[in-house]
C-alpha cells in the first residue's frame, strides 16, 4: 500500500497560476537599451513566435508536469507492507564482552595451536548469538570504559557482526566491569523483570570503574536481573625455554589476575551462575547451557515494513529538466540565423 507522509503538499499545486495571477508585473521607469534595426527584429521575432506555438504549448505542458513530479516528491509517498508478527517469546538478553589488553593472551587451546581469548571469545560468542533467534539482544563492549555497541534487537545478525568486527584496545586497556554492569542495568531496567538477563565474559579483575562491582551488582538484584559470568583463560600455560627448545622453559598461570571471587559473589547475589571456561571447547559448553534458559512470554507486536518512494518521481523531474534543456538548445541555431541576416542587411 502506497501512503503519503505530507499529503497537504498537493495544495501547491495551483501556485504557478495564482502567482502569474495575483504577483504585480515588473515595471521600469528606466530608458530601455537603444538597439539598431529595432523593427526588422521585432518581425524576425514574431515570426519565430507564430513558428514556435506548438512547441510553447508542449514546454508549458513539461514545465506543468515537471511541477507535479516535485510536488509527488515533497509529499513524501512511502510503501507499507504487511504487517509482520514479532516473536511472542524470548529473554531481553545483553552480552557484556571484555576487550582490555590482556584479552590478547594467546592461551587458548584450539587443536594444536593457541589462539588469543579474544579470537576465542568473537568465534563461540558469535555462534551463541546467532542462536538467539525470538531474543532481543544487546551488546556491551568494556575496557578502561563501557560502551553499548548495540541496544536490545531482535536483529542478532547485526549484534552477531558487531561482537565479530571487536577489536582490543576500541574502549581501552583496562577493566571496567563494575560500569559495564551499571550500564546494562540502565539499559534493562525498563524490560520485564522476568526476562532480564546479562552475560558478562571477563579474564581479569576491576581496575577502571568509577562504581564498585558489588554496588552494581546489588543494583541489578533490585531490579531483578540476573548476571551470568564467565571467566575466561587458561589455568596453565607453558613458556619455551631457551630459543624455543624445552631448556629453561615453564609453566605459568596466565589467569592469574583474574578475580575468581568477584566474579562468583556477582552471580550469586542476582541470581545467576559462574562459570569457567579454561578452553573454546568449555566455553561452548557454557554457552549451551544459557541456551537452555526459559523463555518468558510476553506482549505480542507486530510491525509494517516501510520503503520510501520518493526517489521515483525526483528521478522523472530530472529527466524531465534534460528534456527541456534539450528543447531551449535546439531552437537556439533559429535565433542564431536570423542574427546572421540582420547583420548581412546591415552590412
Amino acid at each position: 500500500m502506497i501512503t503519503w507522509l505530507w499529503a497537504w503538499v498537493a495544495l501547491l499545486l495551483p501556485l504557478p497560476l495564482l502567482m502569474q495571477r495575483f504577483w504585480p508585473a515588473a515595471h521600469s521607469e528606466e530608458p530601455a537599451l537603444r538597439v539598431p534595426f529595432f523593427q526588422r527584429w521585432q518581425a524576425l521575432g514574431q515570426q519565430q513566435s507564430r513558428r514556435g506555438g506548438n512547441g510553447n504549448r508542449t514546454t508549458l505542458f513539461l514545465l506543468w508536469l515537471l511541477w507535479i513530479c516535485l510536488l509527488l516528491a515533497a509529499a513524501r509517498p512511502i510503501w507499507i507492507g504487511d504487517p509482520v508478527e514479532l516473536p511472542k517469546s524470548g529473554r531481553d538478553l545483553m552480552l557484556a564482552v571484555d576487550l582490555s589488553g590482556s584479552m590478547r593472551v594467546e592461551d587458548m587451546q584450539v587443536g594444536n595451536n593457541l589462539v588469543r581469548r579474544i579470537d576465542a571469545v568473537r568465534t563461540v560468542g558469535a555462534d551463541f548469538i546467532s542462536r538467539r533467534q525470538g531474543d532481543r539482544v544487546g551488546l556491551i563492549l568494556f575496557g578502561s570504559n563501557a560502551y553499548v555497541q548495540s541496544p536490545l534487537t531482535f536483529d542478532v545478525a547485526t549484534v552477531e557482526q558487531f561482537l565479530l568486527d571487536a577489536r582490543i584496545g576500541f574502549a581501552g586497556q583496562e577493566t571496567a566491569i563494575g560500569d559495564a554492569i551499571g550500564l546494562a542495568v540502565k539499559r534493562l531496567r525498563e524490560r520485564p523483570a522476568e526476562s532480564r538477563v546479562l552475560v558478562l565474559l571477563t579474564d581479569g579483575q576491576d581496575t577502571a570503574s568509577t562504581i564498585g562491582t558489588m554496588d552494581a551488582a546489588r543494583l541489578a538484584q533490585g531490579l531483578g536481573i540476573r548476571i551470568y559470568t564467565i571467566g575466561i583463560g587458561a589455568d596453565q600455560l607453558a613458556l619455551p625455554g631457551l630459543f624455543g627448545s624445552s631448556f629453561g622453559s615453564r609453566r605459568v598461570n596466565p589467569s592469574s589476575d583474574m578475580d575468581e571471587a568477584a566474579l562468583q559473589e556477582i552471580a550469586n547475589t542476582t541470581g545467576g551462575r559462574y562459570f569457567r571456561a579454561r578452553d573454546p571447547q568449555e566455553l561452548v559448553g557454557i554457552y549451551q547451557l544459557l541456551d537452555e534458559l526459559e523463555p518468558i512470554e510476553q506482549e505480542a507486536a507486530t510491525y509494517r515494513p516501510r520503503r520510501a518512494l520518493g526517489h521515483w518521481p525526483l528521478l522523472l523531474a530530472l529527466l524531465l529538466s534534460f528534456v527541456l534543456a534539450w528543447r531551449q538548445r535546439g531552437q537556439q541555431p533559429a535565433r542564431s540565423g536570423a542574427s546572421g541576416e540582420v547583420q548581412k542587411n546591415h552590412a
